[in-house]
């Protein structure tokens, strides 16, 4: 059966709270992550922080995800991350796993019909509206 709209083959609606995020908003809490990420390792090693950005910028997407269900980033543009496949928290394994692949970028850019990229289909997660 054709999906109607996206999110509609994983319960979720088709706008408003709870439904897939827009890739834009997506995209955008993304780059403050980077942002932010970088302005926090630049405090750290006094000066250009480089490759030394991953290291905030992992601590806050595997700590957002188990703490509060979403990253700086996405907070501050109305975001947050979900299971699909069950009503609970994220655990520890999907959230570095989901970390791990998103640090690779490449995964992120394969996309299904929902726009959900790899790290999501593969951990069972999206990102939806707050």
């Amino acid at each position: 059966m054709p999906q109607t709209y996206r999110g509609a083959q994983l319960g979720l609606p088709a706008e408003g709270s709870g439904a897939l995020a827009p890739f834009n908003r997506r995209l955008g809490a993304f780059l403050l992550d980077l942002l932010i990420s970088a302005l926090v390792a630049a405090v750290i090693v006094r000066g250009v922080p480089g490759q030394w950005s991953l290291i905030p910028w992992a601590l806050d997407y595997i700590i957002g995800m188990l703490l509060f269900g979403r990253t700086a980033g996405m907070a501050i543009t109305g975001l947050r991350i979900i299971r699909v496949d069950a009503n609970e928290a994220i655990g520890p394994v999907r959230a570095v796993l989901r970390t791990g692949l998103l640090v690779l970028l490449v995964p992120g850019l394969i996309v299904d019909a929902d726009l959900r990229g790899l790290q999501d289909r593969l951990t069972s997660t999206a990102v939806i509206t707050a």
